[in-house]
């Protein structure tokens, strides 16, 4: 397109030159005519890029690894002129998100679409958009661009791996105290009435209550007598561990996939497995709290129901071992929001065996601990884990050791040592 331009501009030079040199008039009618023919299609270029309709659409903003995620696009002309051809540039920043298109011809109020689907393979906050709609001249000699920065927010939460039965160690009961504390889902524990109001659902009505006050009264659940699960991840800069091989985004971003398979990195194997207990404590109808330093503090009270899964998915998928905190200063910071009986599971890679000794105070505390010890050493085969399970083994903390390229499943489902 450019050559084109410069061999219109040495022609219309060469056209004035003569014409001077040479006095006639259909030297200085041909530069008129190609600096017509310029202007023309420079003004045909900007218009063709003006009065386009392009919208984006999709039905969630919510992914997981291993999904597809589906968007559409829908481009219309409702100016006077036809389009003769555009191009529109997607610079979404998600992984393998290829959105760019194409489109053909389009006369007036005429419409074009195309749907895209791209299987998450990263867990993540990404951006889509903004958008580059390019379009020229009919003659190829102008290319105008139009940004269109409108940008929306996908988060990818991470993967999940199934997990049959998980096995609490001996002595870690299910039963607690009585929690006495109100609850908007329906347990086994009724307590008291109160009247109906907009949103109750009909099975919370008390039949008896209702015919004897002739209105509607509904009953109020407490807590299960269940103790509160904690997961605690561990995302401190000193217990990352990853193959040599892994490529992040800016280095210390998103990791760039290389297959399908787990990311070589503790960070990778931490999140999937605390995701992947979170879902089945929560579908088991148990009260999980969550407690992270993503470097950000993050702490999550027991709840249950997807909304509190939905909160600790959202917080795993922007997770970085970045935190300068270290795991035992981490736990001794959150201490107080663990109470007597709690089962609080620790998912750590790291070999400061520190951390042990706050572990202590909790169990002498009625808090007992539980590690899931991602082994760094077999991502890292120079570093040695074997003072680590010795001290873990000594302070009779129930642990299970997973390792680079373990089943995740069937490694969650073993009993604790």
């Amino acid at each position: 397109m450019q050559n084109r331009r410069n061999a219109l501009y040495v022609l219309m030079i060469l056209s004035l030159l003569i014409g001077l040199f040479t006095g006639r008039s259909r030297f200085f009618t041909l530069t008129y005519l190609i600096a017509g023919l310029m202007i023309i299609s420079l003004f045909w270029a900007w218009l063709s890029v003006r009065g386009i309709a392009l919208g984006r659409s999709t039905r969630t903003r919510r992914s997981q690894v291993g999904r597809i995620f589906r968007e559409s696009f829908r481009v219309r002309n409702v100016g006077l002129l036809p389009k003769l051809w555009l191009e529109v540039r997607d610079h979404s920043d998600l992984p393998g998100h290829r959105a760019s298109h194409v489109v053909p011809t389009l006369f007036t109020r005429g419409t074009y679409s195309w749907d895209v689907e791209t299987t998450c393979v990263v867990r993540g906050e990404f951006q889509l958009g903004p958008l580059t709609i390019i379009s020229g001249d009919p003659f190829g000699f102008f290319q105008t661009p139009r940004r269109i920065n409108v940008t929306e927010r996908i988060i990818v939460y991470p993967m999940t791996v199934p997990v049959n039965d998980f096995i609490l160690p001996m002595g870690f009961l299910s039963g607690g105290d009585a929690q006495r504390r109100l609850t908007h889902q329906i347990t086994t524990n009724a307590t008291s009435v109160r009247d109906y109001v907009n949103g109750d659902s009909l099975n919370r009505i008390h039949w008896k209550s209702t015919a004897r006050t002739g209105k509607l009264m509904v009953k109020e659940f407490e807590l299960d007598p269940l103790v509160d699960i904690w997961l605690f991840n561990d995302f401190s800069l000193d217990s990352l561990a990853e193959d040599p091989t892994i490529q992040r985004v800016g280095q210390i971003g998103t990791i760039i996939p290389g297959s399908q398979t787990i990311p070589p990195s503790t960070e990778e194997y931490g999140v999937i497995v605390a995701a992947s207990l979170a879902k089945y404590f929560i579908e088991s109808e148990r009260a999980v709290g969550y407690a992270a330093y993503t470097p950000y503090r993050q702490i999550y009270q027991p709840d249950r129901g997807n909304r509190q899964l939905t909160r600790i998915l959202q917080t795993l998928a922007i997770a970085r071992s970045k935190s300068t905190q270290t795991i035992k200063e981490t736990l001794s910071l959150e201490t107080p929001h663990f109470t007597r009986g709690t089962t609080l599971i620790i998912i750590t890679s790291s070999l400061n065996i520190e951390w042990i000794t706050e572990a202590q105070i909790l169990m002498r505390r009625g808090i007992r601990p539980m590690c899931i010890f991602i082994d760094p050493s077999s991502f890292e085969p120079m570093s040695n884990s074997d003072e680590m399970r010795g001290m873990l083994q000594l302070a009779k903390i129930p642990t299970l050791v997973i390792n680079k390229n373990d089943d995740l499943t069937n490694a969650l489902e073993q009993r604790p040592v």
